[in-house]
């Protein structure tokens, strides 16, 4: 057996990290909301940047805002990662977990003084939540990053993603500056919760995720008259919101008529113009997200979407405007890296489990350049997205070492 074999990973130190990253952006009523480039967000970056220094790892962000540590050799390496950017509210593992863990990874490596042939990156990608750009950090490691979109986005709350960027100490314009040379990734394995229920029900502590849903996300707006709601007839109103309700209906029940099991469609924005309880409501904006693992399912999906809203629309004498606001591509896991990751569980005495993601993750933006995969530690109660997401730590630290070992199997891989 190889010296690196007996690594394992010190679930104290990542427990602390795992705290004290927790208490960062975390309000008085608890709740806990860091959007990239944020003041909260920037906090945790430093504490991060000072975490991998005091371990003597190489520490830095790139153009787009990502942040590395690295160890080993300059190229080519492993990858491991997630992201420390939260949904409003959200809890302290979602993408935390990920990075920590992938900290600890490196924090290991550089303590034992192996020298394996490949380097290792532990990465925090930007804005991977998608408060300014779906995945940003990744999506500009790879090279597909839109430097228009960079210039033009804004939050749903309209903060302007080139003010938050330029004031955190990054030049937008330089985003895509980012990119990574061909060949540089040698392989990339992210370990995150599973945020649902299916390895807790199933008892199992590791998953191996085969493929990760694609998604696309869809601005629709229905256009109606603001009459007065006591003196307009029912039959004679041109309701927007009536329209969007009978959309919304209309369009769940085409999804679960011509999807799959793994289908999603969810209606997560909801905006109107209307301001009185008297007044005919004249402008309702929907936010849509279709997703599956089938991405020409998805495509699909949200094209018959559009021709359904236009219909509900002349049903109700409305108007509507639709179109694609951002989207991430279905992608596979490469078999290989499920296989490291299997075999590494395996030595470690862990049964595995394979399934997909139907939540959306870097891995899926790392996989157009390198073969990539997932570890998945069970979600208690399958909880996630929220302040209550929890999993026990002994399963966090078997996800941890199940990383440890696939990242050093990865690193020592022949080819």
């Amino acid at each position: 057996m190889a010296a690196w074999e007996s690594l394992r990973i010190n679930l104290d130190r990542l427990r602390s990290d795992i705290e004290n990253l927790s208490k960062i952006g975390r309000a008085p009523d608890g709740n806990l909301t860091r959007h990239a480039f944020s003041p909260s967000y920037e906090e945790a970056r430093r504490w991060l940047k000072g975490r991998m220094t005091e371990a003597g790892i190489e520490a830095r962000d790139d153009a787009a805002g990502n942040t590395i540590g690295h160890v080993g050799p300059a190229s080519p390496c492993v990858v491991s990662g997630s992201h420390i950017d939260t949904v409003p509210d959200g809890g302290p593992l979602d993408g935390a977990f990920g990075v920590l863990a992938a900290l600890e990874c490196a924090r290991v490596i550089k303590a034992s003084g192996i020298s394996p042939p490949r380097g290792f990156d532990a990465v925090a990608f930007v804005d991977e939540e998608g408060h300014f750009v779906n995945c940003m950090g990744s999506k500009a490691m790879v090279g597909v990053l839109d430097q228009g979109d960079v210039m033009a986005a804004k939050s749903p709350t309209g903060s302007v993603l080139t003010e938050f960027m330029t004031k955190a100490g990054f030049d937008p314009a330089r985003a895509t500056d980012a990119k990574r040379r061909k060949g540089e990734i040698a392989a990339y394995v992210e370990l995150h919760i599973e945020q649902g229920p299916v390895l807790e029900s199933k008892q199992l502590p590791i998953g191996v995720v085969e493929g990760i849903v694609g998604l696309i996300h869809s601005d629709i707006t229905f256009y109606g008259e603001p009459d007065h709601a006591g003196t307009t007839p029912m039959d004679l109103r041109k309701d927007a919101f009536t329209g969007a309700c009978e959309f919304v209906y209309k369009a769940r029940r085409m999804a679960l008529r011509r999807g799959t099991p793994r289908t999603r469609i969810t209606y997560g924005i909801v905006k109107s113009k209307s301001q009185a309880s008297n007044i005919v409501p004249r402008e309702i904006y929907l936010r849509q997200e279709i997703r599956d693992t089938d991405q020409a399912l998805v495509n699909r999906l949200v094209k018959a979407s559009y021709r359904l809203a236009e219909k509900v629309a002349a049903e109700y004498r409305l108007t509507v405007k639709y179109g694609q606001a951002s989207g991430i591509k279905a992608a596979l896991m490469a078999p290989r890296v499920q296989d490291t990751i299997d075999d590494a569980a395996k030595a470690l005495g862990l049964v595995t489990h394979r399934m997909p993601s139907g939540a959306g993750h870097d891995a899926q933006v790392i996989a157009r350049v390198a073969d990539a995969g997932m570890i998945f530690v069970p979600s208690e109660g399958g909880r996630s997205h929220r302040r209550d997401e929890w999993t026990d730590w002994k399963l966090l630290e078997q996800g941890a070492n199940v990383l440890l070992q696939s990242v050093l199997r990865l690193m020592h891989a022949s080819g």
